[in-house]
């Protein structure tokens, strides 16, 4: 196939998305560190107390007067927040070129998800992501444009993968802590369950989220968080191998980091729904579409990623005829 590999300039783009991107990050979450909500000095009878703005009405709750302590609580998290702001107005411009350049974009709701995720430590311990959006985190790998015109619909596939804390045991937890549910929520307050598809939900604009589960991480799920994934033993294939991780910006210029599964087993992967009649039959021809160009450019431009016998010796056996009938196409 051919490719349309990474100009200097988008090389340099993308060093300068993740440089800006991880200070945003990191600020933001060194602000959630000291408070969740805006801090500013208010006086009472002569004296100052620091108070936690809680919403846009007012309401506000004193964490003390004046002193050593609160005057450094009050300095380090406004010394974050103008870190966070200055991250924030290089990423808008880094996004900005990244889209003139026309590099490989997300949604600019999954960007929001997988950044809330990322500064909550979610992202790549406990959620990944493995539907369309990770093709352009696979562009960046392989450093070549190779998904255009396979760009996602209005919808995002989101994996627990466990290895939370309170997951580690490997049995179910209670105690009301629900990561997924509290960080759609924190994302989009207007996020509901779908009654009929309990695993996924939906926000004020129809944009779905679907939350999926392989069988040997389904124990380490939070008893009580939504959505609620059935337990798919496909999604045992998305945990093998290397993951990716790359940062990339959304269509509206924001940007997220990227985490998905190793591209030789989500190729396989796509070409294997591709063929399943339970599959929604619109999207069927786009998987196939994804998992060929995948597979090329695996071999092509991806060596760290080999599909060689060894490789091909570790597939089970549902996986295993794509990859012979790959290599037979390509007359290898």
């Amino acid at each position: 196939m051919q490719y349309l590999p990474f100009t200097d300039e988008q090389r340099r783009i993308l060093l300068n998305l993740a440089q800006f991107y991880e200070a945003l990050r990191d600020a933001e979450r060194g602000m959630r560190a000291i408070s969740r909500h805006p801090l500013h000095w208010k006086s009472v009878k002569g004296r100052d107390y620091l108070y936690a703005i809680l919403d846009s009405r007012g309401n506000a709750t004193s964490l003390g007067p004046r002193s050593q302590s609160t005057e450094t609580m009050h300095t380090n998290w406004h010394a974050a927040r103008d870190r966070r702001n200055g991250a924030m107005n290089a990423l808008t411009e880094a996004g900005r070129l990244y889209r003139a350049l026309r590099l490989g974009t997300i949604s600019a709701e999954a960007a929001a998800i997988l950044r809330e995720a990322d500064i909550r430590s979610l992202l790549g311990k406990a959620v990944i992501a493995v539907g369309t959006n990770a093709m352009p985190a696979y562009e960046i790998e392989a450093q070549s444009r190779i998904a255009v015109g396979l760009d996602e619909t209005t919808d995002f596939d989101m994996a627990w993968i466990g290895g939370l804390d309170l997951a580690l045991t490997g049995t179910p937890q209670t105690g009301g802590n629900s990561p997924v549910w509290d960080l759609l929520k924190a994302v989009d307050s207007t996020y509901t369950v779908n009654s009929e598809r309990p695993f996924q939900a939906r926000n004020a604009n129809a944009y779905e989220v679907e939350l999926l589960v392989a069988p040997s991480r389904a124990s380490t799920l939070v008893i009580g968080d939504k959505p609620v994934p059935v337990p798919m033993p496909e999604q045992e294939w998305l945990l093998q191998g290397r993951f990716v991780d790359h940062v990339v910006a959304a269509r509206d210029g924001s940007a997220a980091r990227v985490v998905a599964p190793d591209p030789r087993w989500f190729a396989l992967h796509k070409l294997w729904m591709s063929d399943q009649e339970k599959r929604n039959p619109l999207k069927r021809p786009k998987d196939r579409k994804q998992g060929e160009r995948l597979l090329d450019a695996i071999a092509d431009l991806m060596p760290h990623y080999p599909l060689d016998d060894a490789f091909a010796g570790d597939l089970p056996q549902e996986l295993s005829p794509y990859l012979t009938a790959w290599r037979a196409a390509r007359g290898a």
